[in-house]
């Protein structure tokens, strides 16, 4: 089984269709449906002209709706809203108890995410166990969809930390390349979003994940393949080290990281539980 535990509803020109038509031809049995209701004024314009357009969010509960509606035993509900707007708390609330959301994400807000209201609101996720998806970006260069100057995501790492610190009790998956660049022990993050160059030790994202057993990683995406192929060798043994907490995802439609997982070496059941099984130990079929 291959659960990709990150991706987008109508995403890149998609829909229902063509989604469930890309997940036979990848393999792929289930997939997270995520919402993004990053403010207009915050999102990257180009995210409008693969969504409903719709003037608060680029990717609103709606959409994801849709597809969980279509095809309810292929697509899994996210959602996310954003914690600074009004009654963000019960809207959540509802949308588990009249929808059945299993998720919450994907987080993609130009706050620190050791906002008070955004720390409410991941606790309270924590006890009904909703996995929390946060994009980290930093912001500098114009390489890639939403990397551009100016569209920084999450305050940093060090705000990231604070924020899986004052929730012990809340599942956090590290996404973006904001996170991902502090894979390697060096300032590449400060230069560019999507570095280059061997890993070298003394990660942030390795020491974190050794300190907090609530922190999981998020695969998908360029940053998350850029990291694990920077130095293969250390993706490898990153992946054998936290084999119980990353989980495999895209964020995309295409499948890279299934080519290089497939031809990493990794045991079959190691490989297993990068694909679907810690994926289900926090969302269970």
């Amino acid at each position: 089984m291959i659960i990709d535990s990150h991706n987008h509803p109508f995403y890149g020109h998609m829909n229902v269709e063509k989604t469930l038509q890309n997940m036979e031809k990848c393999h792929i049995d289930r997939t997270w449906m995520l919402t993004l209701e990053t403010p207009a004024d915050e999102t990257w314009p180009g995210y409008y002209s693969s969504s409903s357009g719709n003037e608060f969010a680029a990717m609103p509960f709606a959409n994801c709706l849709h597809y969980v509606e279509k095809a309810p035993e292929k697509f899994v509900l996210g959602y996310a809203p954003d914690p600074r707007r009004p009654y963000a708390l019960s809207r959540l609330e509802a949308a588990i108890e009249m929808y059945g959301v299993r998720i919450c994400g994907e987080i993609m807000l130009r706050m620190t995410y050791d906002n008070p209201d955004a720390i409410s609101m991941f606790r309270f996720c924590g006890k009904r166990g909703l996995p929390v998806i946060v994009e980290v970006n930093y912001g500098i260069d114009a390489v890639g969809s939403h990397a551009q100057p100016g569209y920084w995501y999450g305050g940093g790492i060090e705000a990231f930390e604070r924020m899986v610190r004052q929730c012990p009790d809340t599942i956090f998956l590290g996404h973006g390349p904001g996170f991902w660049s502090h894979i390697s022990g060096d300032d590449l993050y400060q230069k560019h979003s999507y570095p280059s160059g061997d890993v070298l030790p003394g990660g942030k994202v390795t020491e974190m994940m050794r300190t907090y057993d609530n922190l999981y990683c998020d695969l998908s995406a360029r940053s998350g393949y850029n990291a694990l192929t920077r130095t293969p060798a250390f993706g490898k043994e990153f992946l054998l080290e936290f084999q119980d907490r990353v989980l495999y995802g895209r964020d995309d439609w295409d499948n890279r990281l299934q080519e290089f997982l497939n031809g990493s070496g990794l045991s079959q059941e190691v490989i297993h539980k990068i694909y679907a099984g810690n994926s289900l130990k926090l969302v269970p079929l």
